[in-house]
């Protein structure tokens, strides 16, 4: 599935590097405020199960699953062992980058969540300073490997499955620098400010849209109305006294 190394296992190496610290935090923050907003009863995080974005949750069921041993349910993100339409919440931190099929992945996220269910995708932006690093360092470690999704490439990628975007947020704005450097936090402040689309990190939360069914009604009008009440029959003179007098003879008896 994978043309890198395992995902989770190297990425969670990634993010206790300088780099990767400074990404996670602003990644856990946005996720520990989201998830906190978003009510229902199952939920589901594919991918970095040493990094855990639902904690803060108030969804009872929170399951974190990975093809790796150490996930609470190992799946392939592609084949997912889900009911369909099942799932209040599901998050998709960096995984379609990291993957061969991510058309796959998000077909299966579509069938699993329920109606208005909510989707949440964490990735790099490959227009920004880490995009332009990527273009210029080996790309053989971590996270440079991947392959950096658009943000309206993803777009269109979720419209055709139904999906409705309706946020999206920017962060890790100073370059990607080996080691923190706190005289660059600055740029975070500034990047939000005046360029805003070109942070490192990119998240989207898009809601699963299910057309409704629409009964046509049509127009009554009063005239109408009238024409299709019931009426009574009318009975002649000879009828109504024949039947007069049977109910008559009835009664005396």
């Amino acid at each position: 599935m994978s043309y890198c190394k395992p995902m989770a296992e190297n990425l969670s190496e990634w993010f206790s590097t300088g780099q990767g610290h400074y990404a996670l935090s602003f990644e856990q923050d946005w996720f520990d405020h989201t998830v906190n907003d978003i009510f229902g009863y199952n939920a589901l995080q594919l991918g970095l199960p040493d990094n855990n974005f639902l904690r803060n949750s108030r969804i009872p069921l929170r399951i974190i699953g990975a093809d790796l041993p150490r996930a609470q349910l190992r799946l392939c993100p592609d084949e997912l062992p889900i009911a369909c339409g099942s799932l209040d919440l599901l998050l998709l931190p960096h995984v379609l980058e990291f993957s061969e099929r991510p058309h796959e992945i998000l077909r299966e996220v579509e069938r699993v969540l329920m109606p208005e269910g909510s989707l949440i995708v964490s990735a790099f932006n490959p227009h920004s300073l880490w995009g332009l690093h990527r273009r210029l360092v080996r790309r053989r470690s971590y996270p440079w490997c991947g392959r950096f999704i658009s943000l309206s490439k993803l777009k269109d990628w979720l419209a055709l499955l139904g999906f409705e975007v309706v946020s999206v947020s920017y962060g890790a704005y100073v370059p990607p620098f080996n080691k923190r450097r706190p005289i660059f936090d600055f740029i975070d402040r500034l990047g939000n400010r005046c360029w805003r689309t070109g942070g490192g990190i990119y998240l989207v939360h898009a809601i699963k849209r299910v057309p409704g069914m629409r009964l046509l009604k049509p127009s009554w009008n009063a005239t109408l109305v009238k024409q299709l009440l019931p009426v009574a029959p009318k009975l002649n003179n000879t009828q109504s006294n024949s039947d007069a007098s049977k109910f008559s003879d009835n009664f005396d008896k």
